[in-house]
């Protein structure tokens, strides 16, 4: 006989972000210079989240998968998960290439076109997914048409 377990909980584990800010989101500029300021310089390929409520205020980040030089595994699961806990209406995804280049690969369209499926399925809009450098430049692929 297999034994079937009951989930009693689900636990977040919480950090305070420095300086406590209320960041709300109305531009993709908006969400690219906090999405700077959290990974821009960093030197390998991190994807980053930004869980937002209805009124755009961002009540979440997660750094979902820090990867190589130049590739990060990216999964639909992972990055839903903290948008989902925080009870999210939608999120903006990020990712930094540490070349400090802005352009999307093939690969980046692909897994933005992945994550707005997935966000479909699941409820929670996926507003853009911005790449960006420790310049403040920044590219949005909502302002390029793919999402």
């Amino acid at each position: 006989m297999e034994k079937v377990y009951e989930i009693q909980r689900i636990k977040q584990v919480i950090q305070e972000v420095e300086g406590g800010e209320q960041y709300i989101v109305r531009s993709p500029e908006d969400g690219a210079k906090i999405a700077s300021q959290f990974i821009g310089d960093d030197d390998r390929e991190v994807f980053f989240v930004m869980s937002l409520n209805t009124k755009n205020r961002v009540v979440a980040v997660h750094r979902c998968h820090v990867g190589s030089l130049n590739s990060s595994i990216v999964t639909p699961r992972e990055v839903f998960k903290s948008a989902i806990l925080n009870n999210s209406a939608s999120i903006i995804v990020s990712h930094q290439h540490p070349s400090q280049n802005v352009e999307p690969s093939r690969e980046d369209i692909e897994v933005t076109r992945r994550l707005v499926e997935a966000g479909k399925i699941l409820g929670i809009e996926v507003l853009d997914h911005l790449i960006v450098n420790a310049n403040a430049e920044y590219c949005s692929l909502k302002e390029k048409g793919y999402i």
